[in-house]
């Protein structure tokens, strides 16, 4: 995985996970999905955060090795992932598709919300194993979000480089909900009306990235920044990141 893939891929993988936990239907939540694992222990919502990131580090090492293990043509893949790229950001820009995918993505939701409430998020294990069923839970909200986060693994493929890049989707979904758990109420109160205010915004830039990127790798821009930035950084960090 070569560094000037490798770093827009994590960079927008990390700001995906943030804005899933960050979305106005989950995070005005976080207080009552962590209060009793809170008072359940201390590491509770540490566990919940580990969880989250390895259960998300799996599917993404799965879907890695889903592609050559299928014999499907790496070309396809990328084409493929860029256009999901281009729908994902119109879901999250356009209101009316942002509903219907919601709806699309109920059922799954509603399987792993009855999966999550037979968990005791009050142990540090129950934790663990609720961290790995949340962001099933708010995928309603999150879908376009996670769906971008596994097309940048889809269309590029890999073992390694797929449990890396989910691995920090579930990092920057982690972060958050980590933070509201030990944060002061007054604290708490004043995250989220920031939060509240800027979403919105954050998310339509976001879509927009999302799209420019999809573009990029139909048009091959992706390549030819990829082979501009090489020419740049030291021999050894080239070796180093080609090999990942």
């Amino acid at each position: 995985m070569s560094i000037a893939l490798s770093l827009p891929q994590l960079g927008l993988s990390l700001a995906a996970g943030g804005l899933t936990t960050l979305s106005p239907c989950v995070f005005p939540l976080l207080p009552l999905v962590l209060g009793g694992a809170l008072q359940g222990s201390r590491l509770a919502p540490l566990a919940m955060g580990a969880g989250m990131i390895l259960s998300f580090a799996a599917i993404g090492m799965l879907l890695g090795a889903l592609g050559p293990a299928l014999g499907i043509d790496g070309d396809t893949v990328r084409t493929a992932g860029a256009a999901m790229l281009i729908a994902f950001a119109l879901v999250m820009l356009v209101p009316a598709l942002g509903e219907r995918f919601a709806r699309w993505m109920l059922p799954m939701a509603s399987a792993a919300n009855a999966a999550s409430s037979r968990l005791d998020g009050g142990s540090v294990f129950g934790a663990l194993l609720l961290g790995g069923v949340l962001g099933l839970v708010w995928s309603p909200c999150s879908g376009p979000l996670l769906g971008s986060a596994l097309t940048l693994v889809a269309s590029e493929g890999g073992v390694a480089r797929g449990g890396l890049v989910l691995g920090i989707f579930g990092l920057g979904a982690a972060v958050p909900l980590v933070a509201v758990a030990y944060a002061s109420r007054r604290g708490f109160v004043r995250a989220r009306d920031w939060v509240m205010a800027r979403i919105e915004r954050v998310r339509h830039i976001f879509a927009v990235l999302l799209g420019a990127v999809g573009v990029s790798i139909l048009t091959g821009g992706d390549k030819w920044l990829e082979a501009h930035v090489l020419q740049w950084l030291p021999e050894a960090w080239v070796n180093l990141t080609v090999g990942i």
